[in-house]
């Protein structure tokens, strides 16, 4: 139902929002001051963890870390923010707050696989060899990051184990082939076990490695100079020089400077080589929903963006986006919980609260249709929280009152909230 978009396509309101880009900041205001106190809390709390996240993207470690202290002191619980300043306190080398923090996550999540490995490498850094090759052993039949291997191999290296260490060392290789840190290892435990010959090889690829690595960055570096400055007939043949379809971080490289200056036609397919080589990568998948909405294709996007936010959920960029797509095909159940969420990590965002007002009309003209008046007037209770001085929202709301025989708007609770 339409009635409350004059004028508007669900399309052009949501390609309105996010045409420009998506350098999505993250606030820090609360939903509503007429939410109750428990409930303002938990959502203040979840828009520090969105800018938080949005700040490691950045790595901007100690402004994150600042953040999801300010989560946890409005709700201690939250494991995902516990896990997140652990990660900054890593990052920033406070290698005893950040124990402190993956201590306590062990205890609660059961020995997640992502906090042993971090375990592992606070090990590590410690000269624990053994204590990391307990830990990291346990995490080979499913690495939760691709170096686990090489992490592993590098604690059987500093013991002097040196067959262990070059079986991890080439499992890593086949996990990484383009991590230059691999064949150096690599020729150390040859030197170290005589065979000089392959230890010289390997030196000689590790260097090749990062010699590419640097060449990379450069091209990145020209490419980026050139698509400001030349037609695109002149700068595309440099920039496809990034183009290696067994080099993840060149191919996303080359995908979102394509993306950045709005040759999305020609970004799909690097990005789409780079999702082959890591299906695991939030930012891979968030760049080719990106993609995918600029040039319309939104079922492909909403296909990268539901996979962008199943790897990172409090990311507010791919929620927001996510989102919107779904508010333009018409999915108007899923787009009111996504955006809501979106809503709640980054509640200064103007186009998302803009698109969740929307979709809390439509889907109240939805359930008043089908005389459904409690489901409607939940969702015209979020409307007025989005809009508290909208005239029409509120006679709405009085209207809605009358009929379920209330005589004041009761306070939203979680029974009130539409799923």
């Amino acid at each position: 139902m339409e009635k409350n978009l004059p004028g508007t396509s669900r399309v052009l309101t949501a390609a309105f929002a996010f045409l420009l880009g998506l350098e999505l900041t993250v606030g820090v205001r609360g939903f509503s001051a007429q939410a109750d106190n428990a409930e303002s809390a938990e959502e203040t709390a979840e828009s520090h963890l969105g800018r938080g996240y949005d700040l490691v993207k950045d790595e901007r470690y100690a402004e994150a870390a600042r953040e999801f202290q300010e989560a946890l002191a409005l709700k201690p619980g939250l494991v995902r923010a516990h896990y997140q300043l652990a990660v900054c306190w890593f990052a920033m080398g406070k290698t005893q707050n950040s124990r402190e923090e993956f201590e306590h996550l062990q205890k609660e999540t059961g020995n997640d696989p992502r906090v042993l490995y971090y375990l592992a490498r606070l090990d590590l850094r410690a000269g624990d060899t053994a204590a990391a090759i307990g830990k990291l052993s346990r995490l080979t039949a499913a690495p939760p990051f691709p170096d686990t291997p090489y992490y592993l191999a590098t604690a059987y290296l500093e013991q002097g184990e040196f067959t262990p260490a070059e079986k991890w060392l080439r499992a890593a290789a086949q996990a990484d082939p383009s991590d230059y840190r691999v064949p150096d290892h690599l020729a150390r435990v040859y030197l170290q076990t005589g065979r000089k010959a392959e230890a010289e090889k390997q030196f000689e690829l590790s260097s090749q490695l990062r010699q590419r690595y640097d060449e990379g960055c450069r091209q990145a570096v020209v490419c980026s100079q050139l698509l400001e400055t030349q037609p695109w007939e002149e700068a595309q043949p440099a920039c496809q020089q990034l183009f290696d379809r067994n080099n993840v971080d060149k191919l996303t490289t080359l995908g979102m400077l394509y993306g950045q200056h709005g040759h999305y036609a020609e970004a799909v397919q690097p990005l789409l080589e780079a999702s082959r080589l890591d299906r695991n990568s939030s930012e891979i998948q968030h760049d080719l929903g990106v993609t995918y909405f600029r040039l319309k294709r939104y079922p492909e996007a909403r296909a990268a963006l539901e996979k962008a936010v199943a790897l990172r959920p409090d990311f507010f960029g791919s929620n927001a986006l996510l989102g919107a797509t779904l508010y333009t095909l018409r999915e108007d159940v899923a787009a009111y919980r996504v955006l809501g969420h979106a809503h709640a990590l980054n509640s200064q965002d103007h186009d998302t609260a803009d698109l969740l007002f929307k979709e809390a009309l439509i889907l109240a003209d939805r359930e008043e249709g089908q005389k459904k008046y409690d489901l409607a007037f939940a969702y015209l209770q979020t409307a007025g929280q989005l809009r508290p001085g909208d005239p029409d929202v509120q006679q709405r709301l009085a209207d809605e009152s009358k009929l379920l025989g209330r005589t004041s708007a009761p306070k939203r609770s979680d029974k009130d909230s539409p799923q």
